[in-house]
């Protein structure tokens, strides 16, 4: 096991009135600014975009699969490479999750024990099995900048008792990848968990605090419990988390959810939603969603969002976004997905700004009154 070290989270400001913060984290491969969104590139590409688009709109680091990397190409394989950075020509910080949600989402196929996950590959059955130690050391083969720990994700809703277990469990995975990791220079964070329940939540940041990590993410949220419940329980866990480590609001979510999440004092989010309402034709807006799909906007000469200076709105009108839809045309994906990832990395950006400005109140108030409007 490596010894405590010192964090690679800085804390620069904080808010007077809420516990929005901004900040930075150092990795291998640079340094990023907090709060962030990383965008969601599950098979070692966000999907319908290059790495020299995820750059134009301010990608400062994104997300790959453990899991899916290593049932396809193989970890190994990227390993030959040089890691995940040479493999997908992307050189800024990339952070891996474990696998612990994907294997939970094909529970049917997989069988939790105390050893780890033994479960069939989702393309052709084969039998695999996934081990806390495992799952550090394919990430080390992969590179990335960010490990996560294997955990497991407790459905909504559950029991007391199975939060329990579950929970328990997923301390004792923990302790295992803190000992599997080896001193590549990645980081590693542990998962807090406790499904729905305070106690459980404080009690299990205590034990990943005491184990010692990187960076602390707040797990087993946004999987279908309802929005006020979500935030109870960020707000519940963030407290008990220290404030000189960054912290991972996991698989989350809309963009009302990132400013509520900041304003519980979240650092870092990631989710597939910008990409894959993309490439479903829903596009969020300075003024709220916009359906491209819909008639209204068959003859629009409008941008997208006359507020917004990405590609895609300095180009193209909703009236031909719409015909690319429509046409079930590639490129309608790709401008799309530009589009949405650029929202959602502007508007992280302008939420730093205000909390170094110390007007992120204001700032939240404004963003549902615009949104309030429409």
């Amino acid at each position: 096991m490596i010894k405590n070290k010192k964090s690679p989270f800085t804390l620069h400001s904080k808010s007077t009135d809420c516990a929005a913060r901004r900040g930075e984290v150092k990795t291998l491969h640079g340094t990023f600014q907090t709060p962030i969104f990383m965008p969601v590139g599950t098979q070692a590409t966000v999907k319908s975009v290059t790495p020299g688009n995820l750059k134009e709109m301010g990608a400062q680091i994104i997300l790959g699969n453990t899991y899916h990397l290593f049932i396809r190409p193989g970890h190994e394989l990227i390993r030959s490479f040089g890691g995940l950075h040479n493999f997908m020509n992307w050189d800024r910080p990339i952070l891996t999750d474990s696998g612990g949600f994907q294997i939970f989402s094909l529970k049917e196929l997989a069988k939790i024990t105390e050893e780890g996950a033994a479960f069939r590959s989702h393309l052709d059955g084969s039998k695999l099995f996934l081990s806390p130690e495992d799952a550090v050391h394919v990430q080390e083969a992969l590179g990335s900048d960010i490990m996560m720990c294997l955990d497991t994700c407790i459905p909504y809703p559950a029991t007391r008792e199975e939060t329990v277990k579950s929970t328990d469990l997923t301390s004792r995975w923990a302790k295992r990848c803190r000992e599997a990791q080896s001193e590549t220079g990645q980081l590693l964070f542990g998962i807090v968990q406790g499904g729905m329940h305070p106690d459980l939540r404080q009690a299990h940041a205590e034990a990943l605090i005491d184990i010692g990590f990187d960076g602390y993410a707040i797990g087993g949220l946004s999987v279908g419990e309802d929005k006020s419940m979500m935030q109870d329980m960020t707000e519940a866990t963030i407290p008990h988390l220290p404030e000189d480590f960054s912290r991972y609001l996991m698989g989350v979510g809309t963009p009302e959810d990132l400013v509520e999440g900041v304003y519980r004092g979240v650092d870092m989010f990631d989710c597939v939603m910008p990409t894959r309402n993309a490439r479903n034709g829903t596009m969020f807006t300075s003024k709220g969603k916009v359906v491209i799909k819909n008639a209204r906007y068959r003859e629009d000469k409008e941008p997208l969002d006359p507020n917004c200076d990405c590609y895609t709105c300095r180009n193209y009108s909703r009236a031909y976004l719409r015909h690319l839809f429509q046409s079930r045309e590639i490129l309608s994906y790709h401008l799309n997905t530009i589009h949405n990832l650029h929202y959602y990395l502007h508007l992280m950006a302008r939420i730093r700004k205000a909390i170094e400005n110390d007007n992120f109140t204001a700032f939240r108030n404004d963003f549902y009154g615009r949104l309030e409007r429409e």
